[in-house]
């Protein structure tokens, strides 16, 4: 076998058993300390699945490779909508169709904060405007005052409840597990951590092999591999049947993604907006459709949808095929 396929694979499957791992830890924390899981998903999940981005991408940035960098990480944001969409319409549970429902609507300022985000960086690089503050684009400046207001306003009215829970259920649970499982949760994040560096290299030599380029390959194979934490995350929280858990997960990854441009515009020479291809706003903007699609889903009260014309799952993966389509055409 090709050497960076193979080694393209043995970093994939370090990332997937790690993240087994990680999400395992990720709800005994969650019921250890009272935080729940909405909590849990959409922070301290979300922060460390994201983890293979950051140091992926840094590393791209740095092998002056930006579309690769910025095609994961908008990628990985497709894939990710991708993985629940699909886990919510074929996994066997009790919580098959409702992700997209009303039942979730909780988790729509997520989803809304991602989009946001996402149209912040689909303007950037579109605009190709250059004007930076301390090195910095303002476009990266205004993605991290809006995200840090937007998790204020997601979590400010149930603050006061996560907080009695902790103080009610903490004194009762069992401290040694509970610092075992942040250790299992650590160990997890730095194996994710030292392994996601190799996969930038054997996706590089990969996309010069295939001549697919850096962009279509960085949108698809690279985020499919950064998105596998995600993946294995959301298929072990509907085993659970905790579809908070997953959810919580996937929109606060995204959001959590579109933040990630920050430490890569600063590492980067240039300005890293403005020297990525046009066609990586396609992708942002597929983002912003599909969870858009999902949001609906979310305020739509009807509860027998027909698939792909109504907001549903079928719908949501029904566009995020579409996108990948157009950037194949046009890599």
């Amino acid at each position: 076998m090709n050497i960076p396929i193979l080694q393209f694979l043995i970093s994939a499957i370090i990332i997937i058993i790690a993240g087994h791992y990680l999400t395992r830890s990720a709800d005994k924390i969650a019921d250890l300390t009272g935080w729940g899981k909405m909590f849990v998903g959409s922070l301290l999940l979300a922060g460390a699945t994201s983890l293979p981005e950051l140091m992926v991408d840094i590393k791209a940035v740095k092998m002056n490779l930006p579309d690769l960098a910025v095609g994961d990480l908008l990628g990985s944001s497709l894939f990710n909508l991708l993985i629940l969409a699909t886990l919510d319409f074929t996994f066997p549970s009790a919580f098959r169709r409702t992700a997209f429902s009303p039942a979730f609507l909780h988790h729509s300022l997520s989803a809304v904060l991602t989009i946001i985000l996402t149209a912040i960086v689909g303007v950037a690089i579109t605009s190709k405007l250059e004007t930076s503050i301390f090195g910095v684009s303002i476009f990266s400046w205004a993605i991290v005052i809006i995200y840090f207001f937007g998790i204020r306003l997601t979590y400010m009215d149930g603050a006061k409840n996560e907080v009695q829970k902790i103080e009610n259920t903490f004194s009762s649970a069992k401290k040694n597990k509970l610092i075992f499982s942040f250790l299992y949760f650590l160990a997890s994040t730095v194996i994710i951590i030292l392994t996601a560096p190799f996969l930038v290299n054997s996706a590089d030599q990969i996309a010069q092999m295939s001549g697919l380029g850096h962009t279509f390959v960085g949108t698809t194979l690279v985020a499919l591999s950064t998105s596998l934490p995600e993946l294995v995350a959301t298929i072990a929280a509907f085993r659970m049947g905790s579809p908070d858990l997953a959810l919580g997960n996937i929109f606060g990854s995204n959001a959590f993604n579109m933040i990630l441009f920050v430490p890569l515009d600063f590492f980067y020479a240039n300005n890293l907006f403005s020297s990525v291809r046009g066609v990586n706003a396609v992708t942002a903007f597929g983002i912003i459709a599909a969870t858009g699609t999902a949001v609906m889903g979310q305020l739509y009260r009807k509860k027998e949808r027909s698939r792909f014309i109504e907001p549903s799952s079928e719908a949501v993966v029904a566009i995020i095929v579409l996108i990948f389509f157009l950037i194949y055409n046009l890599k």
